[in-house]
């Protein structure tokens, strides 16, 4: 399985309005991409305009490939991007270990 990480910054005062499209655009677009296993999203109690968004592919290609080059991308980008103030850093990981 492979963790794809975002970490998310939004413009100020759209909280809300965020936290309803992140969760729209995940079940409506992402959840039926091939490969998806399951996500997180949070945000930062410090810095609220923060968010990290957690996303678990069965393959790096089911994210990089599938999801990315398709058209459901654009649709994804349609409902969470008005939100961005800047361009999400993206990067992936391996499961090393874990709790039991």
């Amino acid at each position: 399985m492979i963790l794809e990480l975002a970490d998310i910054r939004i413009h100020a005062g759209q909280q809300a309005a965020f936290d309803e499209a992140i969760q729209r655009g995940i079940n409506t677009v992402i959840a039926k991409a091939k490969g998806f296993e399951g996500f997180k999203v949070n945000r930062g109690v410090e810095s609220p305009e923060r968010y990290v968004l957690q996303i678990f592919w069965t393959t790096l290609e089911d994210h990089t490939i599938g999801f990315r080059e398709s058209a459901a991308f654009a649709e994804w980008r349609a409902i969470v991007g008005p939100f961005f103030a800047q361009a999400p850093i993206v990067e992936h990981f391996e499961l090393v270990a874990k709790s039991s």
